[in-house]
């Protein structure tokens, strides 16, 4: 099992949703979330002091059974995310050693089903 995490801008969460949708990709956790990357955030001036800001970006979690569905999930949010801008977000994928269906008791790639 492979987790993919993705941290993109907020106005893409339906585009990227949509696209995961698309591949049959319907199992997923989406969280608000703040932060900055290389282009530090929004700066803005207040009484003489500068405050970084942090932007308000939203953040996919998506755990597929395999390395041929991480790469299709990988794949259609790059595509769909990609503006070319600074901040268009990142991709992280790193293997799950388990998964376990509350309810069930269910392990594995049956907990995922």
């Amino acid at each position: 099992m492979i987790k993919v995490e993705a941290v993109v801008k907020s106005e893409q969460l339906e585009p990227v949703k949509d696209a995961l949708n698309a591949i049959d990709v319907h199992g997923m956790t989406v969280s608000n979330v703040y932060g900055c990357g290389m282009q530090k955030g929004f700066a803005q001036a207040e009484a003489d002091n500068l405050d970084l800001q942090l932007v308000n970006e939203v953040k996919f979690e998506i755990v597929v059974s395999d390395e041929t569905w991480a790469d299709k999930v990988i794949d259609a949010i790059q595509r769909t995310a990609y503006t070319g801008e600074y901040g268009d977000g990142k991709i992280f994928s790193y293997d799950m050693r388990t998964a376990t269906r509350i309810r069930t008791g269910e392990t594995g790639y049956a907990a995922l089903q």
